[in-house]
């Protein structure tokens, strides 16, 4: 049986060529596939299906893919595959920063586009993490309720960002290096994309250390990888208690 026999995949693109030919690729796998020719009429179809992935075009007129995305990531940690021309670092990294999981550049192989939405199906159901537990007076990772907290208030992550930190964790005081983290939070077809790594190490920064610009717990090793640094926490200071004198007793307050 397919990973994406049943699933609910939506492809958001203005070619109506290419948006054709994706529905029958995925049509043949058994997904459920709906299509949109418009960033509008995409999110409309977001709202109405909620699928389980979306592909998504990056030049489309009036709303592009980085917008329908941002709006995408505002309320769900869906699978987001960014597909586009625009094959440069740059663009590959301004997708990635507003929510994409993966970028795909056209022209594309199609059994190569599969295996991308496998792995991105794939990778929304693991790593099991309920194991995973950490605090100290600054950070709380809960794997059983898959919260972060920073200072007592729950941190939103997406679904990638919590791999990430999940795995690294994991390994806490390990190095990691960028193909195993590629290979273990993108999957195996991924491990040529080191600035993934690179982009979501930032937004995890940004969201859980006191200084992103001088780490404490996102550590990285130059041209190797990143590991996880746990913090001792500082230990509580006894409460002050004041003390009374009425006559001859001794009273605490």
């Amino acid at each position: 049986m397919s990973d994406l026999q049943g699933k609910k995949i939506l492809v958001i693109d203005d070619d109506p060529d290419l948006l054709q030919l994706m529905a029958r690729l995925f049509a043949r796998t058994e997904a459920q596939v709906y299509t949109a020719f418009s960033g509008q009429e995409g999110l409309r179809q977001f709202y109405a299906h909620q699928p389980d992935l979306v592909l998504l075009d990056v030049m489309m007129p009036e709303l592009d893919g980085w917008s329908v995305c941002q709006r995408i990531r505002q309320v769900s940690n869906v699978p987001l595959i960014m597909l586009s021309a625009l094959g440069r670092d740059k663009d590959v990294i301004r997708g990635l920063d507003c929510g994409a999981d993966d970028y795909v550049s056209k022209p594309f192989s199609p059994n190569v586009l599969l295996a991308r939405a496998r792995t991105a199906l794939r990778r929304g159901t693991s790593p099991h993490t309920e194991s995973l537990a950490y605090a100290d007076d600054h950070l709380t990772i809960d794997g059983d309720k898959r919260r972060v907290l920073v200072c007592g208030e729950p941190i939103r992550l997406s679904a990638t960002e919590y791999r990430l930190l999940a795995f690294l964790l994991q390994h806490a005081g390990q190095v990691l290096t960028f193909q195993k983290i590629l290979g273990n939070v993108w999957g195996e077809g991924c491990q040529d994309c080191i600035e993934y790594v690179h982009v979501y190490i930032c937004h995890l920064r940004q969201k859980l250390e006191r200084d992103p610009k001088q780490p404490k717990y996102l550590l990285s090793e130059r041209g190797v990888g990143y590991r996880f640094e746990k913090q001792a926490s500082c230990p509580k200071q006894p409460s002050s208690v004041n003390i009374a004198f009425t006559g001859c007793k001794l009273e605490l307050e």
